[in-house]
């Protein structure tokens, strides 16, 4: 008997507990002269930014295999399909003219998701800005999301896109993990657009926050009732009880979690963040009112806790986190966990630390917290017999129970992803999917992790 099937089945959720899978326009769709060039388009141009030296241009061509890919959640028995929708792909300048053939091709996927019975979950965001909005891209400082009037045009785009689909797309995320576009994207220059800002990218942060506000309402005008954001949150664990190490992951717990959670949430910015922005964009108090419009779910993506300590010492050079290279003069450095297993992006694999931030979650805000929607959980590993996947998705929905039986009001639970896809600097050299495609033949082929997640669906429907 296979090691899968010898498990224990999974604990029973709520009849109406939404299980779905997820993808990124940019990291599937291909097709890149079918749309306006993006911020990414730019970036993985240059040589040296993505690690194998690819480019998303032909990704997975979701964009003329869609229909296949639809079959595939189909058979999964998801009960959502969460996807992106490419900014660049239906307002090529960022705002202005509509690319019908864009909005086009979003109709005919929504549609085919409905006929497949499976609902439609778009993402307005999924860090691929216009280049158009972006000045200059790379080279410029002062364009895409760090001009205030960026948020105005996405609120803009958020209306033209519910105006075609918000019909039959029912639930809707305005942005996906804003951190990481600000911080990869801005402060660090790892990501698209390759900003070296540091510390000067807060306004990324607080113009993305905005956006979020701004579409909101464009949604709400255009009918839509069923709203959430996609923030990624781990766990964040001081390297020892010494003050040093405790200050310093408490300002790394700030910037990956409560400078994205606690606007939307509470209202404020943490105290020095918030002393901060006033000093850069104006009227913060003003655009809180903005931010804090009531969402209906508030969405996870999670992956892994994170063991923070003081600045190591200069010598010591910069160090390796997730495939990303941190400098030195961060007022924090990243651990390792030890004793832990982890995938093949390195990073460790501690389920019951999903359970520690679902209810810490609960503890921190208390009735000011929404429902919430894990919207991203996943694991990069090789192989279609991908029996570590399934250990790592069989604990990770083992520790959602667990929080739902703590008192947790979880509502629904994503896998990243479908498929294997474009996954940013790192390019092709990790999969991410419950489907293995061939990147020569763009075949698609199920592994074992697929088969064992449709049985798991069909054994919560029984």
């Amino acid at each position: 008997m296979a090691a899968s099937d010898a498990r224990e089945p999974l604990p029973q959720f709520p009849r109406d507990f939404l299980w779905g899978v997820s993808t990124s326009a940019h990291q599937i769709e291909g097709a890149v002269d079918e749309r306006g060039p993006s911020v990414w388009d730019a970036f993985t141009a240059v040589s040296g930014r993505v690690k194998d030296g690819t480019t998303a241009a032909v990704a997975c061509d979701h964009y003329h295999r869609y229909r296949e890919d639809v079959a595939l959640v189909g058979e999964l028995g998801a009960g959502a399909y969460r996807f992106s929708v490419s900014w660049p792909r239906v307002l090529p300048g960022g705002s202005g003219e509509v690319n019908t053939a864009g909005l086009d091709f979003y109709d005919r996927l929504v549609d085919e998701l409905c006929a497949a019975g499976v609902s439609p979950v778009p993402t307005l965001f999924h860090w691929d800005t216009p280049l158009a909005l972006d000045g200059e891209g790379e080279r410029e400082s002062g364009g895409g999301w760090l001009r205030r009037d960026t948020a105005e045009r996405f609120a803009e785009y958020a209306a033209v896109v519910a105006g075609r689909i918000g019909d039959r797309a029912k639930k809707w995320i305005t942005l996906n993990e804003p951190a990481e576009h600000t911080l990869l994207g801005h402060a660090l220059g790892q990501h698209a657009p390759g900003k070296q800002l540091m510390f000067d990218a807060l306004p990324v942060a607080h113009h993305q926050l905005l956006a979020h506000g701004l579409a909101v309402r464009a949604l709400r005008a255009a009918g839509v009732t069923d709203i959430g954001i996609a923030n990624s949150h781990g766990p964040t664990w001081p390297a020892s009880a010494s003050p040093e190490d405790v200050q310093a992951a408490d300002f790394y717990d700030v910037l990956l979690n409560r400078l994205f959670a606690d606007p939307l949430i509470l209202g404020r910015y943490p105290d020095f963040i918030g002393q901060l922005l006033s000093a850069t964009t104006g009227d913060v108090e003003a655009d809180l009112k903005v931010i804090t419009e009531p969402i209906d779910w508030y969405g996870i993506n999670f992956y892994q806790p994170t063991k923070v300590g003081a600045p190591l010492p200069a010598a010591a050079g910069p160090t390796e986190f997730s495939g990303l290279t941190l400098p030195p003069e961060l007022p924090f450095s990243v651990r390792e966990i030890e004793g832990r297993a982890v995938t093949d992006f390195g990073w460790p694999v501690v389920p019951e630390s999903l359970t520690e931030l679902l209810t810490g979650f609960r503890d921190r805000y208390g009735d000011r917290l929404p429902p919430l929607v894990i919207t991203e959980n996943g694991c990069s590993y090789e192989g279609l017999d991908d029996q570590r996947r399934i250990d790592y998705l069989d604990g990770h929905v083992r520790a959602v129970h667990q929080a739902l039986a703590e008192g947790v009001d979880v509502r629904g639970y994503f896998v990243w992803s479908l498929m294997d896809n474009f996954e940013w600097a790192e390019g092709y050299r990790q999969r991410f999917g419950l489907v293995h495609v061939d990147y020569e033949t763009l075949e698609r082929t199920p592994k074992a992790s697929y088969a064992w997640l449709r049985e798991a669906l069909r054994a919560q429907r029984a």
